[in-house]
């Protein structure tokens, strides 16, 4: 039975939530179509744009993302914190960037309101605030633009995505370095590219360019601006930011993708990024889990405890994937 979008999204248990929307049309999302001969490879550069873009707006940090040839992963941060600290004239200044917006909060930005149309307002204001760190709005937004573009494209209309997104929640930090992982090497997984740093049109990228430019990559003001940052190792009064060091990471993702890249596959190598041992996972669990991430776990990935609370919260007793949950995150 498929759950409705307000059961599998719950903020009191994790901000982070890895998104795949994919394209339910013939005609690509990217790539090349051998069937009709068109190369749709520019479309990536749109996905990646308004990614990347939509943070500035909403309350929600792009953690991981990927563009693929028929679709798209992206790994989220929801930083509700953020939303209820707007002021109401921010909220109404972001959502205009989206939206007109109605008369009274037009009206609102001229100073030109009365006191019963602001106590009117401000319902539209709490419930664009709400809008503003939400995962289904987020994808919701990004989506409709690439497909009207695609659509106008091509010269058709109709669906371009499926129904909807697939959302998956990250409970804890391995499921969060695992899911990562796999959706940073996705290209490599599917062939498109031989490292990290040549995956086009994927966070680890971007990433590794600034890390280039950067004297100390680890520090949060030389790290990618338009990504959520690395903050390092979990530690007391921790600024915002993934729970890792970006080099820890970027050595992690190196080492995994070498050994999706091996043909002799059969064999665990003995140099073990440090960051296994931290995070407690087995090396050929963690092969096997960022080889088969989405397919393993269908709404939650993390500790069978965690999940265990969150399906009580959602008044539910069992999840596809708690056999592999025991086997890699306990």
């Amino acid at each position: 039975m498929t759950l409705p979008r307000s059961s599998l999204i719950s903020l009191d248990d994790t901000p982070y939530y890895h998104c795949v929307s994919r394209c339910v049309r013939r005609a690509f999302l990217c790539g090349f179509d051998t069937f009709s001969g068109n190369s749709y490879e520019h479309r990536r550069a749109w996905v990646e744009e308004e990614l990347l873009l939509l943070p500035s707006i909403f309350c929600i940090d792009v953690a991981a993302y990927a563009v693929m040839s028929n679709h798209y992963h992206v790994v989220l941060h929801v930083n509700e914190q953020k939303a209820l600290d707007l002021s109401a004239r921010e909220v109404i200044e972001r959502w205009h960037k989206l939206f007109n917006g109605n008369l009274l909060s037009q009206r609102y930005l001229c100073g030109d309101l009365s006191i019963a149309e602001r106590d009117a307002l401000t319902l539209c204001i709490e419930e664009w605030r709400k809008r503003l760190c939400s995962i289904s709005w987020f994808m919701k937004i990004l989506n409709e633009k690439i497909a009207r573009q695609a659509n106008k494209e091509d010269e058709c209309t109709g669906r371009f995505w499926e129904g909807r997104f697939k959302s998956q929640a990250l409970l804890d930090e391995k499921a969060l370095a695992a899911c990562m992982a796999y959706v940073d090497l996705n290209p490599i997984r599917a062939m498109m590219a031989k490292t990290p740093e040549q995956s086009a049109h994927t966070s680890i990228q971007k990433r590794i360019k600034k890390a280039k430019q950067s004297k100390n990559p680890n520090h949060l003001s030389q790290q990618e601006t338009s990504l959520f940052p690395f903050a390092g190792n979990p530690k007391q009064d921790m600024p915002e930011g993934l729970p890792f060091k970006f080099s820890d990471y970027l050595e992690l993702v190196d080492w995994t993708g070498r050994f999706l890249r091996n043909d002799k596959r059969g064999a665990i190598p003995d140099n073990l990024p440090p960051i296994l041992e931290r995070l407690g996972m087995e090396p050929k669990n963690w092969i096997n889990t960022t080889s088969h991430f989405e397919k393993q776990f269908k709404h939650f990935a993390g500790k069978p405890n965690k999940i265990k609370t969150f399906l009580d919260r959602i008044d539910q007793t069992t999840c596809h994937g708690m056999k592999h949950c025991e086997a890699v995150f306990t």
